[in-house]
C-alpha cells in the first residue's frame, strides 16, 4: 500500500533538510565575490576526487535504474547488469585516453570540442541534438519514472510528484556545479544505503517464502535454484530477450560503443571532471568505476528476486496494470511498499536522491551547452559572466518545465530502461565516431565531421525501420548490433570523405587538437585500481557467463 508512517515522514524530512542545508553551506562557503561562468558550470578547481566520482554516479543513477533496471531484471535477468559492469571497464578507458585530450586542450563543453576540431556548423548541429535528447528523452523519462515510483509508494498524486521533483531539482541546480558535486556525495550515500535496504528485503522475503527464514545467502541460493536462466550474462540466440542483449555484443560490440559515447562524449557526465586537474579527475573516475560494480546489487537483484516470487504465486495483483497486463517496472515499487516504517522512508529518500541528483546534473549540462554554445555564440557574443550565469539559471527553469509537461506522455512504456537505451542509441554511434576520429586521426576533415553529424540518426533509423518497410526482407538486427553497424558505417563514411577531399596542411593546423603520448601515462595507484576492477569483472563474467 502507498502509505507512509510517521517514522517515514521524519526520515524523509531529515534527508530533505540535510541536502538543502548542506547545499546552502557549500554555496555560501565556496561562493566567489564574482561568480564566473566556468565556476558556475564546471566548479573549476573546486571538486575533490571523491566529489567527482560521487557526482558521476549520482548523475548516472536515477529512477531508470531503480525502477527500469529492476524491471529489466524481472523480465530478462542478470544480463541487464552488463550496462553497469561494462561501464566500469569503459570508465577506465575514458580516464586513460579520452579525458586527457579534453583537459590538455582546455575543453569545457562537448560542442566546444567539435567547434575547435571541426567547425561551428558541426558544433551547433550536435549541440541542438544534445539539447533535444537531454530534455525530451533524459529529463522526461527520469521525471516520469520518478513520479511513477514515488506515487506508487507514497500517498501523493503522480502530478504532485512531477511538480515536486522538478522544483527540488531546480533548487539544487541553481547553485551551480559546486553545489551539485558536493551534495551528490551525500546523495550517493543515501541512494546506496536505501538501495541495499530494498535488496535485503527482497532476498529475505524470498528466503522466508521457501522456508529458510530471513537468510540473505539462502535467498541468493533460491534464485540460483529457481531461476538459473536469469543468471546468465551472455544470452543465447534462443533466448526471447536476445534482441535486447544480443550475445557477445554486450562485451565488444554495441555495448562498448554505447558506453564510450555515454561516458566519454556526454556533456553531463564528462562535465564533472572538466574543472579538475588530470590526476584528481582520474581518481574520481576510478572511484566511480568501483561504485558502478555495486549498482546491479541494488538495482537488478531485487527485480530477479521479485521474478522468482511472482513465478511462485506472490504479488500477482501488484505486478499487473489496470488492464491485467504484466508490468515488470512494478517490481521495485512493490518491494518498497513492503518495507517497515522508517526503512520505507530511507528507501524513499534514496529514490528521491537518485532522481534529484540525476535531474540536477542533466539540467546543469543543458544550461551549460545552451549558455556557452548557443546563447553566447548566436545571441549575445558580448555577454558578461553574470549574464551567462543568469542565462544558465533561466535555462534550467525552462527545460525543467518543458520536461515536466512532457513526462506524463510516457505512461504507455513497458520496460522504460530499454526504451531509453534504444532511442539514445540513435545518435550515440555517430557521436563516438566523430569524437574518436577527431581526437586520434589528424586527417579527419570538417566535411567528414559534418557528414557524421548529419547521417548518424538517418543511418540508425534506416536500420531500425527498413525491416518493417520491406516486410522482413531486410534483417531486423538487435538494437545493440544496429549501433555497431551504424558506428562502422559512419566511420567508413568519414574516412572516405576525408581521403577524397583532404584538408590542406594549413587547414589541418587550424582544426588541430593537441594529442601526445605523454598524456596517457597513469599513476601506479591508477594501474592497481584498474587491475582490481578488471579482475572483479573477469570473475563476474566467468561465474555468470
Amino acid at each position: 500500500m502507498n502509505v507512509l508512517q510517521t517514522a517515514d515522514y521524519i526520515v524523509f524530512l531529515i534527508y530533505f533538510i540535510i541536502v538543502t542545508a548542506y547545499g546552502m553551506y557549500i554555496y555560501r562557503s565556496k561562493k566567489n565575490a564574482t561568480t564566473s561562468s566556468n565556476d558556475y558550470f564546471l566548479a573549476e578547481g573546486s571538486l575533490t576526487w571523491w566529489a567527482i566520482g560521487a557526482s558521476l554516479i549520482a548523475s548516472n543513477i536515477s529512477a531508470e535504474h531503480f525502477i527500469g533496471m529492476s524491471g529489466s531484471g524481472f523480465a530478462i535477468g542478470l544480463a541487464i547488469a552488463s550496462y553497469e559492469w561494462m561501464s566500469a571497464a569503459t570508465l577506465i578507458v575514458v580516464a586513460m585516453f579520452i579525458l586527457p585530450v579534453y583537459l590538455k586542450n582546455k575543453i569545457f563543453t562537448m560542442p566546444q570540442f567539435l567547434a575547435k576540431r571541426y567547425n561551428g556548423t558541426v558544433s551547433t548541429i550536435m549541440a541542438v541534438i544534445w539539447l533535444l535528447i537531454y530534455v525530451f528523452v533524459n529529463l522526461t523519462s527520469i521525471i516520469y519514472l520518478g513520479a511513477l515510483a514515488i506515487s506508487s509508494i507514497a500517498p501523493v498524486s503522480f502530478q504532485f510528484c512531477v511538480i515536486g521533483l522538478s522544483l527540488f531539482s531546480i533548487i539544487v541546480t541553481l547553485g551551480g556545479m559546486k553545489v551539485i558535486g558536493y551534495t551528490d556525495m551525500f546523495q550517493v550515500i543515501v541512494l546506496i544505503l536505501g538501495g541495499l535496504v530494498t535488496t535485503y528485503l527482497a532476498l529475505t522475503l524470498l528466503s522466508e517464502q521457501f522456508g529458510f527464514g530471513k537468510d540473505i545467502l539462502k535467498g541468493l541460493s533460491v534464485i540460483a535454484d529457481e531461476a538459473p536462466g536469469h543468471l546468465h550474462m551472455i544470452l543465447e540466440k534462443s533466448n526471447p530477450h536476445y534482441a535486447e542483449l544480443p550475445g557477445m555484443s554486450v562485451l565488444v560490440g554495441g555495448m562498448l560503443i554505447n558506453n564510450l559515447a555515454y561516458w566519454g562524449c556526454n556533456q553531463y557526465i564528462v562535465q564533472r571532471a572538466l574543472g579538475a586537474d588530470l590526476k584528481t579527475a582520474r581518481k574520481g573516475i576510478l572511484f566511480a568505476a568501483f561504485l558502478k560494480l555495486l549498482v546491479p546489487i541494488i538495482a537488478v537483484l531485487p527485480g530477479i528476486a521479485m521474478y522468482v516470487m511472482h513465478q511462485n504465486g506472490m504479488f500477482q495483483q501488484e505486478m499487473v496494470d489496470a488492464a491485467g497486463v504484466l508490468k515488470p517496472d512494478h517490481a521495485y515499487p512493490t518491494l518498497m511498499n513492503l518495507l517497515p516504517a522508517g526503512l520505507k522512508g530511507v528507501a524513499l529518500a534514496a529514490l528521491t536522491a537518485a532522481i534529484v541528483a540525476s535531474l540536477a546534473g542533466k539540467a546543469n549540462s543543458i544550461s551549460t551547452i545552451f549558455s556557452l554554445d548557443i546563447y553566447k555564440k548566436y545571441f549575445n557574443r558580448e555577454a558578461t559572466e553574470r549574464i551567462l550565469v543568469l542565462t544558465g539559471r533561466g535555462c534550467v527553469i525552462v527545460c525543467m518545465i518543458i520536461a515536466a509537461v512532457v513526462a506524463p506522455q510516457l505512461k504507455s512504456l513497458d520496460q522504460a530502461y530499454q526504451f531509453i537505451q534504444e532511442y539514445v542509441g540513435f545518435f550515440s554511434p555517430g557521436v563516438l565516431a566523430i569524437f574518436l576520429l577527431g581526437m586520434f586521426w589528424k586527417k579527419t576533415t570538417p566535411a567528414a565531421g559534418l557528414a557524421g553529424a548529419l547521417f548518424t540518426v538517418p543511418v540508425a533509423a534506416v536500420l531500425k525501420f527498413l525491416p518493417m518497410w520491406t516486410n522482413g526482407a531486410f534483417p531486423d538486427y538487435p538494437f545493440l548490433d544496429r549501433m555497431t553497424i551504424s558506428f562502422f558505417v559512419i566511420v567508413v563514411l568519414m574516412i572516405a570523405i576525408s581521403l577524397l577531399k583532404p584538408s590542406s596542411e594549413e587547414e589541418q593546423q587550424s582544426h588541430s587538437i593537441e594529442v601526445d603520448t605523454s598524456m596517457f601515462k597513469v599513476s601506479s595507484e591508477f594501474i592497481i585500481g584498474s587491475f582490481i576492477i578488471s579482475g572483479i569483472l573477469i570473475a563476474l563474467y566467468t561465474v555468470f557467463w
